[in-house]
């Protein structure tokens, strides 16, 4: 199965994509994940992308082209891949189309995972992390014993800025602007699968699993 994931900010993307990897034995390509490596590997795209990054920029559409269609080369990937945060706009779709065509492979489907914006807001600011020990809790779903402290080392719990629900709301905007407008691009295409991600993950994957008839 080759596969693309998206979604608004906290919608379980993560937790999901490593359920459907298990399922169908594909790689989890995360293009955050492949940008690490290549910067630390020394790479001739990753020299590049490291100098945009350290200049503060977004690293161009075409350099994460670039490094998706190396990680697609890999032997892995032959028997399919699940794309985890590219393509995030109607440009970098028309990169990845360039590349899949080059190879003769065809996507199979794409999941969009749908959640309210109000339902985004209370999973991402009512997170909470141990800067210590690194424990992570949520205030509803997995709160501390005790308010406010870690149950592995008692420190003070903290909320990461840009887990705040001004800044979740900009991203969700900035979601809205650049990324939501792939649905209708992949619904032309007739690979558009949409699920809705709210309720419990055994819940979520098995719709999503049913969407691509695997489940």
């Amino acid at each position: 199965m080759r596969l693309v994931l998206f979604g608004p900010p906290g919608a379980g993307k993560g937790t999901q994509a490593a359920a459907i990897k298990d399922k169908f034995g594909i790689p989890h390509i995360s293009t955050g994940e492949i940008l690490r490596e290549a910067i630390a590997a020394g790479t001739p795209v990753g020299v590049r992308a490291k100098a945009v990054v350290e200049s503060g920029s977004l690293v161009p559409d075409e350099v994460v082209g670039e490094l998706v269609a190396l990680r697609l080369a890999r032997s892995d990937a032959r028997r399919g891949f699940l794309l985890d945060g590219f393509p995030r706009t109607l440009r970098q779709a028309e990169i990845l189309e360039v590349v899949l065509k080059a190879r003769k492979e065809p996507l199979d489907a794409v999941v969009k995972v749908n959640l309210n914006d109000d339902e985004v807001v209370r999973r991402l600011s009512g997170r909470r992390t141990c800067p210590s020990c690194g424990a992570s809790f949520h205030v509803s779903f997995s709160p501390p014993k005790v308010e406010g402290l870690c149950d592995a080392c008692g420190g003070p719990l903290r909320q990461r800025d840009d887990d705040r629900e001004d800044v979740i709301r900009k991203r969700l905007t900035v979601y809205r602007d650049q990324t939501a407008p792939l649905a209708s691009h992949y619904a032309k295409m007739g690979v558009l699968k949409e699920i809705e991600g709210s309720g419990p993950i055994e819940e979520v994957k098995q719709r999503i699993l049913r969407a691509l008839g695997a489940a």
